[in-house]
């Protein structure tokens, strides 16, 4: 059962958050609980007694204040935030710095791309497309559930809880 939620549900979780915040600038709230409430499920079946579940919350309510932080300023979204807090759930501390690197590293080509993309004239026949129009707009800001998601999928199959499918 365990292999479900490591395989199947957190990444499929992932993407959907992903493909949300591309085409409509959102990340639900909902799905962020459905987030919280897969981690709820698993870590009971990968054997995760409450200590360790507390330091997964602890690593969390960390992400969700340097989320917050970085929130307040307009440089993520409020829904990235919560995105990011409920992933660390998942994450624990131990991968939460190579975490950071890699969907920075990842914001920082979407970044790019994104101002690529709005460098151009958006070809008339686009711009009947609502979720391209939107990214194309100059101060639609950067879709960053792209780059938390590219970042989360990348450092997925090196964590914990790969290793205890054996």
């Amino acid at each position: 059962m365990l292999e479900i939620f490591v395989v199947v549900v957190l990444p499929a979780l992932v993407v959907v958050a992903a493909v949300s915040d591309l085409m409509t600038m959102t990340i639900p709230n909902a799905l962020v609980l459905v987030v919280v409430a897969a981690f709820a499920a698993a870590a009971p079946l990968a054997g995760l007694g409450l200590a360790e579940i507390a330091v997964h919350f602890a690593a969390a309510a960390l992400v969700l204040v340097v989320g917050l932080l970085l929130f307040i300023p307009g440089w993520i979204g409020g829904g990235d935030a919560k995105l990011a807090a409920a992933l660390a759930l998942w994450l624990g501390f131990d991968p939460l710095l190579t975490w950071f690197v890699l969907f920075a590293l990842f914001g920082g080509a979407l970044t790019l791309a994104t101002l690529y993309y709005r460098s151009a004239p958006l070809p008339r026949r686009l711009t009947r497309v609502d979720w391209l129009a939107r990214l194309h707009h100059p101060k639609s800001g950067v879709p960053y559930g792209v780059a938390l998601a590219a970042g989360t999928l990348a450092l997925w199959p090196d964590t914990s809880w790969f290793a205890g499918l054996g």
